[in-house]
Order: structure tokens, then sequence, then C-alpha cells
């Protein structure tokens, strides 16, 4: 293996740079030429490549987001668009592809590979719904960013008597909202896996205050059908039925573009240095992810379509542990 690239694709997610880097310094320390492939999937269409060398990565470990760009590319899933990928791998003499992100991000993996070009995937997204690794890249950023919005709402709740719907991110995985949540111990977490309807996150809140708690907080997973604008539009004008007064927070993207931490950082380097020990080792089609405290690889086959489930006994810790 002498020629590689490396792309980032999906939703941004905070250690994305550091794995870049780590991709990009270990490779070249084993005498191999690296390529960015610019925008994700739509770059390997377009043929925006650009070489990388050691001090293309310098001063980006602390970075959030991802300087290689990420973009969806319904193009990359049609044969023609596969067609032009190939071409321009070809035509840049690329024999192997490191792919950063989560589950979208692999299934074009997959595809890719299936086509004969190795491929290498990097786990990487704030909701840690993919098999095949305890815990993703950008994800104890994410925890930690909407834990410290938690706890700085808990502040001024107690100060004002309030109890904050704290909307997070999560699409479809409640992952995040759990763990923040139960962190930061929510009085209510509702999550797609799990949803608590708008009557019983009034009846806990109801029960939190005849308990004596001066504050509140309801953590809700974006991916819900009863968001927390709905829940708060369900409780308008009837601050009785829960004793406090309810103000709803949207934390939306704010907890992808966060620094990432030192976790994340480490977990980005190992995961980044195995990717480019995979391909040298003449690996292809395999995620490389973080199981049982190290670093492993998981065919793609047996990850495309599947997410991780969730670990709903967790909800009945927070709800027991907020009492």
């Amino acid at each position: 293996m002498n020629h590689i690239a490396i792309l980032t694709s999906g939703g941004d997610a905070p250690g994305m740079n550091a794995a870049i880097r780590a991709v990009t310094r270990s490779a070249l320390d084993q005498g191999m030429t690296v390529h960015g492939v610019m925008q994700g999937w739509q770059g390997l269409v377009d043929g925006q490549f650009r070489p990388l060398s050691a001090r293309d990565v310098g001063g980006i470990i602390q970075v959030g987001g991802t300087f290689l760009g990420s973009a969806r590319s319904p193009e990359f899933r049609t044969e023609r668009g596969l067609s032009k990928a190939l071409r321009n791998l070809a035509q840049h003499g690329i024999e192997g592809v490191v792919v950063i992100g989560g589950n979208g991000s692999q299934t074009g993996a997959h595809a890719l590979s299936q086509l004969g070009v190795h491929v290498v995937g990097v786990a990487s997204t704030i909701d840690n719904d993919l098999p095949g690794t305890d815990i993703t890249i950008g994800c104890d950023t994410a925890i930690n960013v909407t834990l410290g919005a938690i706890d700085h709402l808990r502040t001024t709740g107690s100060s004002h008597n309030r109890a904050f719907l704290v909307e997070t991110m999560g699409r479809d995985c409640g992952y995040l909202a759990i763990m923040a949540g139960l962190a930061g111990g929510a009085e209510v977490i509702s999550i797609p896996e799990f949803e608590v309807p708008a009557s019983e996150i009034a009846q806990r809140l109801r029960a939190a205050y005849e308990r004596g708690k001066t504050h509140a907080i309801v953590v809700i997973a974006e991916g819900v059908q009863e968001s927390a604008a709905k829940v708060l539009a369900y409780f308008e004008g009837e601050q009785q039925r829960t004793g406090f007064e309810l103000r709803a927070t949207t934390l939306g993207h704010v907890v992808r573009g966060a620094p990432p931490s030192a976790f994340d950082r480490i977990l980005a380097t190992r995961l980044g240095v195995g990717a480019v020990k995979a391909l040298s080792d003449g690996e292809t089609g395999v995620l490389v992810g973080w199981q049982r405290n190290e670093v492993t690889r998981t065919k793609l086959a047996d990850i495309v379509g599947r997410t991780k489930p969730v670990h709903t006994e967790l909800l009945e810790l927070a709800r027991v542990l907020a009492k």
C-alpha cells in the first residue's frame, strides 16, 4: 500500500480532525503518500483531492469539525456516481481509502469496498449508534457539552423555581440524551426508543415539586414525536400542572462544534493509526472501532443497515436517582 486517501462524511463530530491527523502522519511514517478528499463523497465523485503533508495537519488536533469538509452526495449512490469515484481514485493512483464517519458514511464505505477498493472505516458520530464499537469519536465531547448546558440551566432554574426542557441532538438515537441526562440528574429523559408523553412528564414534574424540589430538568432527544417545543405548548398557561414555570432550550448543532475532549482526541488518534495499520495488513471492508479497551476491526457487511441499541435500563436508573 503506497497511496491512500482520507475522507470525512456525514455529520461532523469533534475529533474528526484528530483522526485525519493520525491517519496522515502514521501513513507518512510508513512511506505512503496521502491525499485528502474534500467535501466527503461528493468530493470523491468530483475529484476534489489535495495532497496532505505532516504540516498540513498541524495545529488541528484541538479543532472541532473536519477541515476536509463534509457533504451529502445523492450522486455517489448512483451507478454513474460510483463510476466517477472509481475513475478519480484510479487517476490519482489511490490504493486505499479511509472513511471517517457514522452509519451513512460506512454504508458508502461498504459499497466502495464491494467494487474492489481497499476501504477501512473509522467510527465517528456524536450519536454513538454505530455497531462494531463501544464508543465513537465525538460522542464524549457532545455529552460533555450537553451536560455543561444542563448544569448551567439547573443553576438558573433553582434561582427562579423553574423547570427546563432541554432538547439535544440524537436524531433516531437517544444515547446522548440518556448519558447527559443521567450525569446531569435529570428528572425526566425522553428518547425515540422510549418516549415519555407530555402527560407523564407533567406528573413527574409535579411529583418533584411536591417533594420540595426548587427546579427540574427534562432532557428530550430531538427525534421524539413530542419535541421540547410541543411539550412546552402542552403546558402553556397551566403552570399549576407542574408547580414549576417552564422554559425550553434547544441545543442543536452547538454540541457538534466544540473542541474535542481529551478522550475524543486520544480515541481518534488510536483509531486513525489503527486504520492505517489495517490497510497495511491488507484488510478491506472493515470498521476500526474501540471495544473492550482495544482497537478492533469489524466487517462493514455486519454493520450496514444496523444501529446499536441504547441501554434503556439507564432510564429507570435515572428515574430512581432523580427522586
